[in-house]
């Protein structure tokens, strides 16, 4: 590259620096919103650049500055909307951990579920959107619940190096990606606690009620 090139890129790269400042913070999150209610709505081949400019009334050349293409774009949105979903539960138990925490997977499972199956095949070819998705509605949760088992053991609840410890997180997760595809139903909190007392305690060696709060009482989380 010449001189001359060089500088006309760092000219180039100022001048985009520039437009992309002018978008705030509140109208870049009403982009994100935008592309993944459309990845829910439609699947991920029918999100498109002029979609989302449409339904957040601006130019496709905004969107494009900002994000190159349609993947850099969904991958971005899923990173900004990361959320770890079982945040502060801590009951004080791991079976009160796993209640709570169906409870709280319950509320969101249906939005992600669609999320994750319109982008089951597209990161496959997309190493980035793969780790956008795992970083977003993945690793989280897996930390939280590898939290909940870890400090059972430091209680004394299930011992060091249980055989059915290392399920536990594919299990939740595993039911709740697989009650839409075999039975065409969310897994709701009704199905998810039934789930845990009928598996996911008898399999730890935790009885029905172990870590039920006495009456009156409410857990913390």
């Amino acid at each position: 590259m010449t001189p001359r090139e060089r500088i006309e890129e760092h000219l180039c790269e100022q001048v985009a620096l520039s437009r992309r400042s002018k978008i705030t913070p509140e109208r870049e999150q009403e982009f994100y919103d935008a592309v993944l209610d459309q990845l829910r709505e439609c699947g991920y081949e029918a999100v498109t650049m002029e979609g989302v400019a449409a339904r957040t009334r601006c130019s496709k050349s905004t969107l494009y500055r900002q994000w190159k293409t349609k993947p850099q774009f969904v991958a971005a949105a899923l990173r900004a909307n990361r959320c770890v979903r079982f945040a502060g539960i801590d009951t004080g138990s791991l079976a009160g951990d796993l209640r709570a925490a169906a409870r709280a997977a319950a509320t969101w499972a249906g939005r992600d579920t669609m999320i994750v199956q319109a982008l089951s095949h597209a990161v496959l070819q997309d190493e980035d959107l793969q780790h956008a998705l795992r970083e977003a509605l993945v690793e989280p949760e897996v930390e939280a619940v590898d939290g909940f088992v870890r400090r059972a053991v430091e209680r004394g609840e299930i011992a060091a190096g249980h055989p059915a410890a290392e399920f536990v997180t594919v299990q939740l997760f595993g039911v709740l990606r697989a009650r839409p595809l075999v039975e065409g139903k969310d897994a709701d909190e009704h199905y998810l606690e039934r789930f845990v007392e009928a598996v996911l305690l008898p399999v730890l060696g935790l009885s029905e009620g172990h870590g039920r709060p006495a009456a009156g009482k409410t857990p913390a989380t």
